[in-house]
């Protein structure tokens, strides 16, 4: 069994704990030492993580890169990495107390001796341990091992990415681009309720899960990049640090120009996973990120039946509403995206239908 210490004032809580008492600080799991950590062993298998001299920058924090055939925190069974980005690297392992099959995100050690993105790696989980819905993906478990790597445990989802599906399949007929639309308007709203913005939705953050019935869910992924919308100002400065947080192609005007987020931001990159959805193609052009980026502060979307025809012209009107420059033009919430998506009006009983 695991105990819980505070990341800010080092005091170590039973493993009931979450918060801190004494500054709010959410705790993080570590584990035990063992009982005898100066006895090395010899011959024999050897199923615990080796514990190197604690230094910020020599080779233990280099095995965040090359945990694969390793143990993890003596509870982690790491099988093959999956990817890596620039804050972490994503493992699959399997739990050996549950025997469940889990995804882990070890903090990158580049980033290891980084205050702040320590921090927001810890407010990641923080935030995510909060979200709990079927098109959410959410955390398990947020844990730092003996030799100093953080990482987040989440469930492992079989499926394929948005953006894996759109370059094999190329654009999605309406039926199916608009269940699945609606799905992640659902999970976002979730979100939203509990006052939480992604901030980078895009189609590498939408995982395409298959269900027994033959269908598939969309599974809102990595809220790495979420924050509350009421954010204090020492939350902000971790955003504020001059790196833009979000990817360029789906970020919405006022993300570009670094102003305040509310849900409506979230709304706009939708439109914009929308859009590449149904026609291949992305709404605002331009030979880079930053073209793209200006004429979204500077012109209007592209036409949705201007790039295919066939499509509705509810569906067209939706995604222009959620393009708007201005927020205030836009949807003020996701459930009213949803509804517009279908076309129409029908008040409580659609949304108790898109949302059931």
């Amino acid at each position: 069994m695991s105990d819980r210490r505070c990341p800010k004032c080092g005091t170590v809580y039973g493993d009931t704990a979450r918060f801190c008492p004494r500054d709010g600080t959410m705790l993080v799991e570590v584990q035990s030492k063992p009982a005898a950590p100066h006895a090395p062993k010899t011959g024999g298998s050897q199923t615990s993580v080796r514990t190197p001299a604690p230094v910020s920058h020599g080779p233990g924090l280099d095995r965040a890169s090359s945990l694969s055939s390793q143990i993890l925190d003596a509870r982690y069974e790491v099988q093959k990495k999956l990817g890596e980005g620039g804050m972490s690297y994503v493992y699959l392992a399997r739990d050996i107390n549950s025997g469940e099959t889990v995804a882990i995100k070890v903090l990158s050690p580049k980033l290891a001796a980084d205050r702040s993105s320590v921090e927001r790696l810890r407010r990641e989980a923080g935030l995510a341990m909060r979200l709990d819905h079927p098109n959410v993906c959410r955390i398990l478990r947020l844990g730092e091992s003996e030799d100093g790597l953080i990482y987040l445990v989440m469930p492992f989802l079989k499926g394929e990415l948005l953006s894996d599906r759109e370059v094999k399949g190329g654009p999605m007929d309406v039926e199916t681009g608009v269940r699945l639309l609606k799905q992640v308007c659902a999970g976002l709203h979730h979100a939203h309720e509990l006052q939480i913005i992604h901030r980078d939705l895009k189609p590498e953050n939408i995982m395409l899960v298959p269900e027994d019935s033959g269908t598939e869910k969309a599974v809102v992924m990595d809220f790495g990049l979420a924050k509350e919308r009421r954010a204090d100002p020492a939350i902000q400065k971790l955003t504020a640090t001059g790196i833009i947080l979000g990817t360029p192609e789906f970020m919405s005007p006022e993300q570009i120009r670094g102003k305040p987020l509310d849900a409506r931001s979230d709304i706009y990159a939708l439109g914009i996973v929308a859009f590449e959805m149904f026609t291949g193609k992305l709404p605002f052009q331009g030979r880079n990120a930053q073209e793209m980026m200006i004429a979204r502060l500077r012109g209007s979307a592209t036409s949705l039946r201007q790039m295919r025809a066939d499509l509705p012209v509810h569906l067209e009107k939706a995604l222009a509403k959620a393009l708007a420059t201005n927020p205030e033009d836009r949807f003020a919430t996701t459930l009213e995206f949803a509804e517009a998506l279908t076309g129409g009006g029908g008040g409580a009983g659609l949304l108790g239908k898109i949302f059931k």
